[in-house]
């Protein structure tokens, strides 16, 4: 259970470092898709740059686990792109939930096991902390 995070964190960065090099080298077969999730990944695609955005933001974080630097950022950065892959499955290819499931599942694990570096900013009244001039 000691290593638990580590294997977690490794995992995480290499599927993200991956699948993020393969939205600029397409090295990776499509997989067959639904309709509503052809016309999704067309959108974004057409959009002539949120594929590469959402790339190269994989791509970077997946590194920054793999390497472990910055990690409790990279982890923040990761909650809304996991989330979306997860819904993303749920909604329009039933056939990705797995994998979807295994990425959201363990960016939240990751999260947990990384708490104490959020504490900080878990503050329900906070101030600036900026000095008054007075």
């Amino acid at each position: 259970m000691k290593h638990l995070p580590t294997i977690a964190r490794y995992l995480l960065g290499l599927v993200f470092f991956l699948f993020g090099l393969n939205k600029f080298l397409n090295f990776l077969p499509a997989p067959e898709m639904s309709p509503e999730a052809g016309a999704f990944f067309g959108a974004l695609i057409a959009s002539g740059y949120l594929m590469y955005l959402i790339g190269a933001t994989e791509v970077v974080v997946g590194l920054l686990l793999l390497i472990n630097k910055y990690v409790p950022v990279a982890l923040v950065i990761l909650v809304p792109v996991s989330l979306n892959i997860l819904l993303f499955h749920i909604f329009l290819d039933l056939a990705g939930l797995p994998i979807g499931a295994l990425v959201f599942i363990l960016n939240i694990y990751l999260l947990f096991a990384y708490k104490k570096y959020f504490d900080p900013m878990l503050v329900a009244s906070a101030t600036s902390g900026a000095k008054d001039s007075e």
